[in-house]
């Protein structure tokens, strides 16, 4: 029986071992897939996660539970050695192993890009994963907790003062959130006022939302500067030292938060532990079948898929352009590679992989969104309903799906909740805490 190895459980890593598990006869081949985190990240729910409109737990899709057929293991890929069919596991405790394989399919994913900016490493908080996004939502509503004792002064603003650098999807998003939940705080707050509020959206180029046209882009932005926001385009971040932000068009301020959303690296496996062909973006070079090699030539028993695999856009009009890293082409790349392993398994040729984007769509805040399709282009509570539709039919199992609307439902009734779980990343502390 041959063993075909998953390198990550996202996306494409998750939708692989899925699809395999329906279609694989017994016997036929044993499937492993190996990530650090017990769950998939439904990604796209972030930004609600983070303004407490989706809980933090139903983003996550339990690979577990969901994988019943496959073998989990809890560590990470430290390096693929493809000329001896073996890679080497660091698990989540122990000391690292060899597992060999026949086959192997990477779909580690990306991870966040910070281009050594100082201070950022130390400061900010990214939005890959539930647990960042639920640290931002804590520290934003502690920070209004502490803020309301204080009188007005450098301290107060320090606290109310938010960065999110980024403003692909992601960023805009997550900015959107913010403001929408900051403003709606103000009313259980009535020590504070909007003029106490600054959150400021930090973007390199001329440009937010590069996926949506001038139109829809310009009203996004009307929108949230119509909210308080203070947008800084063509700006970079120069430092971020003990939360004091400098950026390059000349503004200083002190953030309590930052949220980094600022582009994709290539994994450490990807860039430099393994010997399968990498692109100079290091990128796994993946032809558009979403087997490793060039036009050329194949490597064999080698696939990849998702945001580390460089695969060739056969929608694009441009040549050589690659597909791009979002959850569109994870999903659909990972559902064609379990076809593609089990056409190759039974001696067929594989399909090459072929997506025409189905429109963008952004939430923008409860109760507004953006959705542009060619030239159709819906604004406002359409909007945030087609998002919110969308999503809810897309992320992952039924249980996900009515746990989600059951969440939506409660907040339609009763509004969002706005308890911080701050200290959950300090539990013990109330127990070791003298009483006198």
């Amino acid at each position: 029986m041959r063993r075909i190895v998953v390198v990550g459980g996202g996306y494409a890593g998750f939708y692989t071992a899925w699809k395999l598990e329906k279609k694989l006869r017994r016997g036929e081949a044993e499937v492993i897939l190996i990530d650090p985190r017990p769950y998939m990240t439904y990604q796209p729910f972030l930004p609600e996660v983070l303004s407490g409109s989706v809980e933090a737990r139903h983003a996550a899709i339990s690979l577990r539970r969901n994988l019943r057929r496959t073998r989990i293991i809890a560590g990470s890929v430290t390096t693929v050695e493809h000329a001896r069919r073996t890679v080497t596991i660091h698990p989540v405790s122990g000391e690292d192993f060899e597992l060999p394989y026949d086959v192997i399919a990477v779909t580690a994913g990306a991870i966040s890009r910070t281009f050594d900016v100082p201070g950022i490493a130390d400061q900010a908080i990214g939005m890959k994963h539930v647990e960042e996004a639920v640290a931002v939502r804590d520290r934003l509503l502690t920070a209004f907790d502490e803020a309301s004792v204080l009188p007005p002064g450098p301290v107060r603003r320090r606290l109310l003062t938010v960065v999110v650098v980024g403003a692909g999807f992601n960023g805009v998003e997550s900015f959107g959130e913010l403001l929408s939940l900051a403003n709606s705080l103000l009313k259980s707050y009535p020590e504070l006022t909007r003029d106490d509020l600054s959150l400021h959206l930090v973007e390199a180029t001329q440009r937010i939302l590069p996926e949506v046209t001038d139109g829809p882009r310009a009203w996004v932005r009307r929108l949230l500067e119509g909210r308080g926001g203070h947008l800084h385009l063509e700006t970079t971040v120069k430092s971020a030292v003990d939360g004091h932000v400098v950026l390059s068009d000349g503004t200083e301020l002190d953030a309590e938060l930052i949220v980094w959303t600022a582009g994709n690296a290539a994994t450490r496996l990807v860039r430099g532990h393994t010997d399968l062909p990498v692109t100079a973006r290091g990128l796994i070079q993946t032809r558009p079948d979403l087997r490793v090699g060039t036009e050329d030539e194949i490597v064999p028993d080698a696939w990849a898929a998702g945001d580390d695999a460089a695969i060739p856009d056969l929608a694009s009009p441009v040549p050589g352009a690659l597909t791009v890293p979002n959850a569109q082409n994870a999903v659909r790349q990972g559902k064609l590679l379990a076809k593609n392993l089990l056409a190759d398994l039974r001696g067929r040729a594989p399909k090459q992989y072929l997506h025409h984007t189905l429109g963008s769509v952004a939430t923008l805040g409860l109760g507004t969104g953006v959705f542009q399709f060619h030239r159709l282009v819906v604004k406002g509570p359409l909007a945030w309903l087609m998002h919110r539709g969308y999503h809810v039919l897309a992320v992952p199992t039924w249980d996900r799906k009515v746990r989600v609307l059951a969440v939506w439902l409660a907040a339609a009734i009763y509004g969002r909740d706005i308890v911080s779980l701050a200290s959950v990343q300090q539990p013990r502390a109330a127990f070791t805490t003298d009483p006198k």
